[in-house]
């Protein structure tokens, strides 16, 4: 016997030792697979593994939510949560009678994450970022404002650190995260205060493309006070995703949990300051785990805000990578494919490296530079640039270190000297 259900005809009892029955498979249902699987996600205590075991036991998101329609439905959904193997717990009775619940609800639930004005990915979905489907535990589902595009950048790098950072710490952050957009590097982090907010925020002013990742659901944005760096990330063509549903508060246990899939979409991660306890350390344990490339920047040895990252350095010397500076990241992270701003040839890794943190003025200079170009009346007919301009770029040059000068005549200096045409 079944009955009519708002899934289709959902039969009254199904024997709990056929964890997938085929007429579950057989119904049709006026509700979408990926819709299903939203609503599953916003179950409270139904974590992905559970979910999974849930997919695989009944065969789609429809089916479970067929499964917990009439009499019946928890038992049904207890055992069919049970690994096949029998070796793991099924889901306690309330998480059942939670789906339950949600499957009654569904169209409710639907209309309540619409008015959120939030779009939800799934796992069944071409959009979904290729790079976190490649992970261990991936979300079934992602709840995003903003582009989802930008979660399948070509290119992106995690840059995450301490919520109480060093003024240096905020600056590194800064520097790096600034110079990853320059050279087009999606920059991923948590939107967190402290390092996360700086880098954030150096991508914005760029007007490069960030994506934050919420340990919180989207109503319930934390911290409060980056609520208008949010919107400024989403101006950009940046985005805001969280694998929990728009209501759900934040909490000790949702951040390691968002941790995992800020390094899942990211090709590596950068660790900036990070105390020794500091949660900046298990997104790069996820980094290395889930085979992703980790940079730590090392500190001060007697520096709280760098004794994780120095830890990390000396506990995990053949995984972890020191970050040397900031143009010796990019070239780690083979970002330097940077054209010559005075003839568009490719210049050499080193000098590209270099010139990508730089502003464009002091680009072209540096161009000219290293082309031979001696004098300030030489630099500027090269660059077509004023010459107080010109004078402005050689000083920051020479500040980093890029450029001497002697008797009125300039020549590379450092980095700058390695490149090939330099003198």
């Amino acid at each position: 016997m079944g009955r009519e259900g708002p899934l289709g005809t959902v039969t009254e009892a199904l024997p709990t030792d056929e964890p997938r029955p085929d007429v579950l498979q057989r119904l049709p249902h006026p509700i979408e697979e990926h819709e299903a699987l939203a609503v599953l996600a916003t179950v409270a205590g139904l974590g992905p593994v559970t979910l999974g075991r849930l997919l695989l036991a009944l065969g789609n998101a429809r089916n479970v939510l067929a499964a917990g329609l009439g009499s019946g439905a928890v038992p049904r959904l207890i055992a069919a949560s049970r690994d096949l193997d029998g070796l793991a717990r099924s889901m306690p009775a309330p998480v059942a009678i939670a789906v339950a619940a949600a499957a009654q609800e569904s169209d409710r639930i639907l209309t309540r994450l619409a008015r959120a004005g939030v779009q939800f990915v799934t796992l069944e979905d071409d959009a979904y970022p290729a790079r976190l489907r490649a992970i261990e535990i991936p979300p079934h589902v992602l709840f995003v404002r903003g582009d989802v595009a930008a979660l399948s950048a070509r290119r992106s790098v995690a840059v995450v650190g301490t919520r109480r950072p060093s003024e240096a710490g905020r600056r590194v952050a800064a520097r790096i995260s600034a110079a990853l957009a320059r050279a087009g590097a999606l920059v991923v982090s948590g939107l967190a205060v402290g390092i996360d907010g700086a880098a954030h925020a150096a991508v914005v002013a760029e007007g490069g493309v960030t994506v934050a990742v919420l340990g919180s659901g989207h109503d319930r944005l934390f911290p409060p006070g980056h609520r208008r760096l949010a919107e400024a990330i989403i101006a950009c063509g940046g985005a805001i995703v969280s694998e929990l549903p728009p209501e759900v508060e934040p909490t000790a246990g949702t951040f390691p949990r968002r941790n995992r899939v800020i390094s899942g979409l990211a090709d590596a991660t950068v660790v900036v300051e990070a105390g020794a306890r500091s949660g900046a350390l298990l997104t790069a344990n996820w980094a290395l785990e889930q085979g992703r490339e980790c940079f730590v920047v090392p500190g001060a040895i007697d520096s709280p805000a760098s004794a994780g990252c120095l830890a990390y350095l000396r506990e995990f010397p053949a995984q972890a990578r020191i970050v040397a500076g900031v143009p010796q990241l990019l070239e780690d992270l083979d970002l330097v494919d940077l054209p010559d701003p005075l003839d568009g040839t490719t210049l050499a890794p080193p000098v590209a490296a270099v010139l990508v943190e730089l502003g464009e003025g002091a680009r072209r200079v540096a161009a000219a530079l290293v082309h031979g170009l001696t004098t300030v009346d030489e630099l500027v007919a090269a660059t077509t640039m004023p010459v107080a301009a010109v004078l402005g770029a050689l000083t920051l040059l020479e500040a980093r270190g890029l450029a001497i000068g002697s008797y009125g005549r300039y020549r590379p200096a450092g980095r700058l000297a390695a490149a090939p045409d330099a003198g």
